[in-house]
């Protein structure tokens, strides 16, 4: 985003958002990360962390109502974890692209050119700052109807496949369900220095390797593993 099209620019992604704003200031400081601050001395206006900090209460308080309505007989337990699934990095970065913010993103040019996991946690922030940006400018329903529009229909998806377990819990209990195995995992290489080890770990149905995982813990292999192995065996739609 150019400084030369700041006003253009807010007009298309009010549009987007399927509202306009009464004060575009707010709108503004959502898209803006810290790092073009740093940039751009000039600018007379915030980054988006406070407002990411408010947006992700209202996003919670609404998630939660959501979920608490429609799924009554589901325990606090369930309920915690689904909002967990539905509300994490992932789920809001993939809501954000769909909403078409990346444009729009004013952050330095070395932020511009990461387009990895540090991507996602930017788009994931902007998400909630244009919450709390409707929040502040049009109040708690404007936020509401903005939220269940981007991101309810993913709830049932997330019921159905049990995408609130993690995938090492869900693979277990898939594999004792449908093969009445408990899988094992055994660590088949480490890779790296001691400060930047990588760890590949295989998933095992009794002696039958099912998948691989790679990460930067055991644990994080493990759950790589877990969810490529759900893949391969074909049972991620039950």
């Amino acid at each position: 985003m150019d400084d030369r099209d700041l006003a253009a620019d807010l007009e298309r992604l009010q549009g987007l958002i399927g509202t306009r704003f009464s004060n575009t200031d707010y709108l503004l400081t959502a898209v803006t990360h810290r790092s073009y601050l740093n940039e751009h001395r000039e600018a007379t206006w915030d980054h988006n962390e406070r407002l990411e900090f408010l947006g992700d209460a209202v996003l919670e308080l609404v998630v939660t109502d959501y979920l608490f309505r429609t799924y009554n007989e589901k325990p606090e337990g369930e309920l915690t974890a689904i909002r967990a699934a539905l509300v994490n990095t992932i789920s809001l970065a993939a809501a954000s692209e769909a909403l078409g913010v990346n444009p729009f993103l004013l952050m330095s040019k070395g932020e511009a050119k990461d387009e990895g996991r540090a991507r996602q946690y930017i788009l994931a922030n902007v998400f909630e700052a244009i919450i709390g940006a409707l929040y502040l400018d049009q109040g708690y329903a404007a936020a509401a109807t903005f939220i269940s529009g981007r991101l309810f229909h993913f709830t049932d998806e997330i019921v159905r496949k049990r995408l609130w377990q993690d995938p090492k819990s869900r693979f277990q209990e898939l594999a004792q369900e449908k093969a009445s195995i408990t899988p094992t995992y055994e660590t088949i290489m480490q890779e790296g220095p001691d400060h930047d080890r990588v760890f590949t770990i295989g998933v095992f149905l009794r002696h039958e390797k099912i998948a691989e995982g790679k990460g930067r813990s055991k644990q994080e292999a493990e759950q790589q593993a877990a969810l490529r192995a759900i893949e391969v065996r074909g049972w991620g739609e039950g």
